[in-house]
């Protein structure tokens, strides 16, 4: 046999022995498990072999801290805390579990403890001066946000804080400043670029307010904060329609965003558009800020124009009690709630109903050519 055939031969055989080729398979990614939450629970088996290890329940207790499970966290904390009363880092840990419930002055108290109790990170007058400020204790935290800077200058939270601080107290040259001392140290933060935004938007200042709230909402396109930035320096601009559209967006995004409702009601008003189509806005704004200027009295009279009288009475009542002696709304209050009251079966009325003597029955009277009857004589 020639050599050549040989070799083919080979060949051949080496091909069939070959195992066959199997396309790669993508793993589909919805089935896998990760995160906080997940890494949280596999924690679960070694606790119960453990349940003393302080220090798997602190691990515990951070993970349910990210993965937004707070309460479980607290669980955790205060079980390690009632297994060693003395570590300083288990009380920041139940500090920051409390201020993520909202329970500030606690959370405060375990921060203190913290503190006592030898933990010294800057983080933790970080914590007590975003709770300070959280309680707004405006002096308080600035106070605590000084402390953490002395131990970490660079700390572009410290720094935005501060700001935040400082705006709530109507100093704007220093809240712009620390702002911006923030967002150089942080200059890809969403959160930072909007609070500039807001605030440069607030002191009319538009032009600026653009250029931060679009740097924004390039970093975070699903931010409701930043679309509604981006929509109040269009209309300080002079450019409504577009504000508007951004305003619908910004409500889409986060439904939270009730400055967003308050522009577009009234601007709906100011081109006169359908009550029922303003109600709905102002009832948003109006659970969530109860001083936005004319907002009740907007929804007052949409409410009363739709019939719709016994809300519109509430509404009247309240305008009332926040202008004391104002004739117009004590007017409106009247005569609302005299159509209401008259509206309500007798059982329901809150007020009396007056019922007035019914006039004098006229006499009946006689038949023409008629006799009048004799009186009966008894006999003798």
């Amino acid at each position: 046999m020639p050599r050549w055939s040989l070799l083919l031969l080979t060949l051949l055989a080496a091909c069939q022995t070959a195992p066959t080729e199997r396309p790669d398979t993508l793993v589909d990614l919805a089935t896998v498990q990760s995160g906080p939450r997940v890494q949280a629970d596999e924690l679960d088996g070694a606790i119960r072999q453990q349940p003393q290890n302080t220090a798997l329940l602190a691990r515990r207790a951070t993970l349910r801290l990210a993965a937004g499970q707070p309460t479980a966290a607290l669980r955790d904390v205060n079980a390690a805390l009632e297994i060693d009363n003395q570590a300083g880092d288990l009380y920041f840990l139940q500090a920051r579990a409390l201020r993520a419930l909202g329970r500030l002055t606690q959370a405060l108290a375990a921060a203190h403890q913290a503190g006592d109790n030898g933990f010294s990170s800057p983080d933790l007058p970080l914590l007590e001066g975003e709770t300070h400020l959280a309680a707004r204790q405006y002096e308080a935290a600035l106070e605590s946000l000084d402390r953490t800077l002395r131990l970490d200058p660079d700390q572009p939270a410290a720094l935005f804080y501060k700001g935040l601080a400082y705006a709530a107290t109507a100093d704007t040259a220093q809240a712009l400043s620390y702002l911006q001392a923030a967002l150089a140290r942080d200059p890809r933060q969403p959160e930072i670029l909007h609070q500039l935004a807001f605030l440069l938007n607030a002191y009319r200042v538009p032009a600026e307010a653009a250029r931060y709230a679009s740097r924004g909402l390039r970093l975070d396109s699903t931010s409701g904060a930043l679309a509604y930035d981006y929509g109040r320096q269009l209309e300080l601009q002079g450019q409504p329609d577009s504000a508007w559209h951004y305003y619908r967006r910004a409500l889409r995004l986060d439904t939270s965003q009730y400055r967003a409702d308050y522009r577009l009601a009234l601007a709906a008003s100011a081109y006169g558009q359908r009550p029922a189509l303003l109600i709905p806005h102002l009832q948003r704004a109006l659970r969530h800020s109860a001083h936005l200027p004319q907002a009740r009295a907007l929804l007052a009279e949409a409410l009363e124009a739709q019939h719709r009288l016994p809300e519109a009475l509430t509404q009247f009542r309240l305008l009332v009690a926040e202008n004391p002696g104002n004739q117009h709304w004590t007017y409106k209050v009247w005569k609302a709630g005299a159509v209401v009251q008259a509206a309500l079966p007798d059982s329901l009325r809150t007020s009396p109903r007056y019922y007035y003597p019914a006039p004098p029955a006229a006499p009946t009277p006689r038949s023409v050519g008629a006799v009048p009857a004799l009186p009966l004589r008894t006999p003798r």
